[in-house]
């Protein structure tokens, strides 16, 4: 078993009012499945993953990664959880702009204290892996919004992490561009790489193994009914959309990629990152 969610409830203080987000998730996820999280903006979708990516914690419940308690980790062993566990894909790639793809992809492994010479290695196995391995030397500029997203993947799995966890990993891409990504990501979980994707998209969806369906802060296993009678019109409208207008934008789990790649608010401006990264 790689995940074991069980009684998950995650509230929110407003004021004196408690808002409820998450209401008694349970769910499990063994290990090479791929699984998608499917629901409208306001369902909670986001909160729960930024919860079964250690970003956040629940109010109550009991968590198990990979037989591990994480709601018994201190923030330093859940961070180490973290990056030793689970590659994170975001829509809108966070890759840093005046560094070129081998570069982004080595960056988790120089956090990780990874010598360089064995970081170039490894990034750039990961870049032949998604299909990239001629375009090693170019930066984002240079590379299409689907290439971009390959660079991010190829990131996502430098660490050889338990966990492939995607957020709307198609958002900003065209069709054919999302096609391909869909496809890598098949690949990928048929090497048996464990793949979590979160998504309101059910056509995406759809392209996953196992669907799970959040609304209002609850799940429905492998039933699409009830998910289909929410979705009126492109995204449903819940009782949460208003109080969390923005989960479906700049999520948790963005703000601390960000931080984790781009860290300024140590006074360091993104290419001195990358700057040092590389003398390592």
């Amino acid at each position: 078993m790689i995940l074991d969610l069980q009684n998950i409830y995650k509230d929110y203080q407003q004021d004196k009012l408690v808002v409820p987000v998450l209401k008694d998730v349970s769910f499990q996820v063994e290990e090479g499945e791929y699984v998608a999280i499917m629901g409208p903006s306001g369902s909670g979708k986001t909160t729960l993953m930024n919860i079964i990516g250690c970003l956040d914690r629940p109010t109550s419940g009991n968590y198990l990664l990979a037989g591990e308690d994480v709601l018994k980790c201190r923030d330093k062993e859940m961070s180490d959880l973290r990056l030793r566990s689970i590659g994170f894909v975001f829509q809108s790639f966070h890759l840093l702009a005046r560094q070129t793809a081998l570069d982004n992809v080595a960056l988790p492994l120089s956090y990780a204290g990874i010598k360089k010479k064995e970081r170039k290695e490894r990034a750039a196995q990961a870049l032949e892996r998604v299909g990239l391995g001629d375009r090693m030397t170019f930066k984002p500029t240079q590379l299409s919004g689907g290439q971009k997203q390959r660079v991010a993947i190829a990131r996502a799995m430098v660490n050889n992490p338990k966990i492939l966890l995607a957020d709307e990993p198609t958002g900003a891409l065209d069709s054919k561009s999302g096609e391909q990504i869909m496809d890598l990501f098949r690949q990928l979980n048929d090497e048996g790489v464990t793949v979590v994707m979160i998504t309101h998209d059910r056509n995406i969806a759809s392209r996953a193994k196992r669907v799970i369906h959040i609304i209002d802060g609850m799940i429905t296993e492998e039933g699409i009914s009830q998910a289909d009678d929410m979705f009126v019109g492109e995204e449903g409208i819940s009782q949460a959309d208003d109080t969390f207008a923005k989960e479906e934008g700049i999520s948790q789990a963005d703000d601390m990629f960000a931080r984790e790649e781009e860290p300024q608010a140590n006074g360091m401006a993104v290419e001195e990152v990358g700057k040092e990264a590389e003398n390592e």
